[in-house]
């Protein structure tokens, strides 16, 4: 058996691959750069004269091949890896009758906890959005809680609105859900060390990614700043090595590996891994649809530190798209799947753009002064 076809795709901001074997199997998988995917589609047309012949089951082989074929690194390389490496497993589960988590050890849980991503701003919204949410079932919300001109306010204004605002749906829910207050890479390290703290009378489960990432020891200072709050990172980081020198540095409490972008599920496993011997939780990362959510749970069911599966209401809405899952959530749950392989079905005959993001790459916030709101 050896691999025959290795099938690129990009449709709008999403990007898939399938890889077909000789046998007339084919794995599917789905890369996480959604603001490059015609640059992971390119890299994958690099990876294709070594895959096509090769054989599927070298999973490991493989990945230390494509990674290393060139003396180059970034999200993008790792984002094309992913997917193929996806794909791979996909493969094999399919080939043997079981799905990738009993490849991946075994179950270590029933089901797959959910917090579901609240797409609201403003107190009233996400109060209003996160009771919808434990009415049909969720124990756990995520949310950013910042205000619009979060660029332009005084430090006082900031700390204030984002507090009520974080107030509000705690106020809301109650003490029985967990709040994950996500803040996407916006503060500076000295506004984070200002807003963070005032968070920490709401008990939040986690606060995410106050600052940019362009720097991994800046992100572990930030946490050292606020041990009162558990402290989230690691969704654009994409490799054991930036995650060690992250947990090293005891910069996170939880990190937050996508399938998509971290090397897939070969290389997420060893930072699941990782983070274990870290004393370290995984929540794992996504919201680009039914096919990375699947990918995600096979991970999520076999480690012991898992806490929670990110779920865009996204899923929801692409259940009947062009990959679709073979299990629905029941709540705010996803059973374990036990259809083989990664259990997701993938039908690109539809070549209209998806849109999983909603955001142009060129749209980005700027502050009064005309700077840009995301540079530190």
């Amino acid at each position: 058996m050896e691999i025959v076809e290795v099938e690129s795709a990009v449709r709008g901001d999403a990007h898939f691959v399938q890889v077909r074997t000789s046998d007339g199997r084919t794995g599917v998988g789905q890369s996480a750069c959604w603001g490059y995917p015609d640059a992971v589609h390119a890299v994958v047309q690099t990876f294709r004269p070594y895959l096509l012949g090769a054989d599927p089951d070298r999973i490991e082989h493989h990945w230390h091949h494509l990674y290393r074929m060139g003396p180059f690194r970034g999200s993008v390389l790792t984002a094309a890896v992913s997917a193929v490496d996806l794909a791979l497993w996909d493969l094999l589960g399919k080939r043997l009758g079981v799905p990738v988590w009993q490849l991946l050890g075994g179950r270590v849980r029933d089901r797959i906890r959910l917090h579901l991503l609240l797409p609201g701003t403003g107190a009233q919204a996400l109060a209003e959005q996160a009771a919808a949410a434990v009415a049909d079932g969720f124990t756990a919300v995520k949310f950013d809680p910042l205000p619009a001109a979060y660029g332009d306010l005084s430090q006082a204004r900031l700390v204030a609105e984002t507090e009520a605002t974080t107030a509000a749906v705690r106020d809301t829910v109650g003490p029985d859900v967990d709040l994950l207050i996500e803040l996407h890479r916006k503060l500076t390290p000295l506004q984070a060390q200002a807003v963070v703290p005032a968070l920490a009378r709401h008990l939040p489960l986690l606060v995410e990614d106050p600052i940019q990432i362009d720097s991994v020891s800046s992100q572990a200072e930030v946490g050292r700043r606020a041990p009162q709050v558990p402290m989230a990172n690691g969704e654009r980081l994409h490799t054991i090595w930036e995650f060690k020198e992250l947990l090293a540095q005891a910069g996170a409490q939880y990190v937050r590996p996508d399938v998509g972008l971290a090397g897939g599920l070969s290389h997420a496993r060893k930072i699941a891994a990782l983070a274990e011997a870290h004393h370290a939780a995984v929540v794992t990362h996504n919201c680009l649809g039914p096919l990375l959510t699947m990918a995600s749970v096979q991970l999520d069911t076999v480690i012991p530190n898992f806490v929670t599966q990110e779920y865009s209401p996204l899923d929801d809405q692409l259940a009947d798209g062009p990959a679709r899952a073979c299990v629905r959530r029941e709540g705010g749950f996803l059973p374990v799947p036990q259809e083989p392989g990664l259990g997701v079905t993938l039908d690109l005959t539809d070549t209209r753009p998806l849109d999983l993001t909603g955001r142009p790459l060129t749209r980005i916030p700027l502050r009064a002064d005309g700077s840009v709101a995301y540079a530190v």
